[in-house]
């Protein structure tokens, strides 16, 4: 199923954590109105606006999936409201700092970058509620992850 020109069902719920698991990544009825709207409102003009392709490392992620990987409660991919990317070509800070000096419309730009080859961009929409809000995340070994406003680099 088509969710907007570029970007597929498929592509919001394939996730190895689930199918090693064996966990059920089926979006509700209620996600898929927020899953188009993220494409069609905020992922398409990404796209637009790097002018390549989008990879979808995360998009959908049921309560057990987010669960298991450890997510927070209150996640956005849990209500189809957000996708983390990475781009074969572009650094995730650039790809933060291209989208934050946009007009694209988001509810949550976060820079997560654990290292120099272990990066993506979360980015998140609402209809009618964004923030546009910027966040950098810091990973530190078996401590909480810590967000601090803006785009560290």
């Amino acid at each position: 199923m088509q969710l907007s020109e570029h970007f597929t069902l498929r592509e919001f719920i394939t996730s190895q954590t689930a199918a090693r698991m064996g966990i059920k990544n089926n979006p509700r009825p209620e996600h898929m109105a927020p899953m188009i709207e993220l494409c069609e409102e905020c992922l398409e003009p990404v796209r637009a606006l790097l002018g390549m392709p989008i990879t979808i490392s995360s998009g959908y992620r049921s309560y057990d999936l987010n669960k298991a990987i450890g997510g927070s409660q209150t996640s956005q991919h849990s209500k189809g409201e957000a996708a983390d990317l990475v781009l074969a070509t572009m650094a995730p800070y650039d790809v933060c700092k291209a989208i934050a000096d946009s007009d694209i419309e988001f509810d949550q730009l976060i820079l997560e970058q654990r290292d120099e080859h272990n990066g993506w961009t979360h980015i998140s929409y609402r209809k009618g509620n964004n923030r546009r809000e910027i966040l950098t995340a810091h990973f530190q070994p078996h401590k909480p992850t810590v967000y601090t406003r803006g785009l560290d680099d």
